[in-house]
């Protein structure tokens, strides 16, 4: 009880402590959708969170034109299945005009390189469904990003080996890993977007991977790619690639993409269809349709309609 009151009275004192408005920020995405699913065993109804999130975020003047950054995002079920919250990028650091250094859990350079060339980031027939395994947020990393020149920009991640055991999406441990680095080489400027990234012993040990991704904006049309490729210490490969398109016409945007990849599942191909509608700078409403297939008659598809807020 003790407790609950010191943080009551905390809360309550912050507005009236002075630019508190400049200290934090808290934001949140509300994503839901309704949708029909058949993996495989005949079609089920289901409700899904789409990794519905709430945050806070903010950055402290320090001397010397530096500033003390932090992030802490949870997800949100809220569909009601699993955890309430689970963590999502946490993190703090600091920021200046040497660039930015950071320590925390955070999406890895490799990840963010991916930027929104998956116009169906978060829903069932992502990226990470078929295409690839190595968009990841490792925990007790630390990464330095340099500034801007002229919209070219490097990130280094260092991921100790404090977390070492790989697991998969049923929380088995499969592997095991050392020290992992992830790295990313980018060109953002004019609607030109083109991007490097390669991780090491981050997937586990012996793994590398290597990420290109280009997307260009001209008019209201966005065309994008990415290629991966992921090989072993006993030069086992596999790879896997996808592309996308969208199309503004005033509030409805039109979505497709399309990949293949062993990285997941041997001969993996998905295939989504979307199409938006912008109630507001911070609001939509949209409906998708997912088909994937793969080797051993795996077969799997999607369709939803759903809402989205960003606040």
């Amino acid at each position: 009880m003790k407790k609950t009151a010191i943080s009551l009275a905390l809360v309550a004192a912050l507005p009236t402590v002075a630019n508190a408005e400049e200290l934090f920020d808290f934001y949140g995405k509300a994503n839901v959708s309704f949708q029909s699913n058949d993996e495989g065993d005949g079609s089920v109804t289901d409700v899904s969170s789409n990794a519905s999130r709430l945050g806070v975020k903010g950055e402290l003047p320090l001397d010397s034109g530096i500033k003390g950054i932090y992030k802490m995002e949870y997800q949100v079920n809220m569909d009601g299945d699993g955890d309430t919250f689970s963590q999502r990028n946490i993190y703090a650091g600091l920021e200046g005009g040497f660039g930015q250094a950071i320590a925390g859990k955070f999406d890895s350079p490799l990840k963010v390189a991916q930027k929104k060339v998956d116009l169906f980031n978060d829903l069932e027939g992502d990226i990470k469904s078929l295409v690839t395994k190595s968009d990841n947020r490792p925990s007790n990393a630390v990464q330095y990003t340099t500034p801007s020149f002229g919209g070219f920009k490097v990130a280094a991640a260092y991921i100790s080996n404090e977390d070492a055991e790989i697991l998969d999406d049923a929380g088995e441990v499969v592997d095991t890993r050392d020290n992992g680095t992830s790295l990313s080489f980018a060109y953002d400027k004019d609607g030109v977007y083109l991007a490097y990234a390669y991780d090491m012993g981050v997937e586990g040990n012996d793994w590398d991977v290597s990420r290109v991704v280009a997307q260009y904006n001209f008019g209201n049309l966005q065309v994008g790619g990415l290629y991966e490729e992921q090989e072993k210490a006993d030069s086992s490969k596999q790879d896997g690639w996808m592309t996308s398109v969208a199309y503004k016409i005033n509030k409805w945007t039109a979505k497709a993409q399309y990949g293949q990849s062993d990285i997941v599942k041997t001969d993996g191909e998905t295939f989504s269809l979307g199409l938006d509608y912008k109630l507001s700078s911070a609001a939509k409403v949209f409906t998708f349709y997912t088909d994937e297939t793969a080797a051993d008659d795996y077969s799997r598809s999607y369709v939803g309609v759903g809402t989205e807020f960003k606040f």
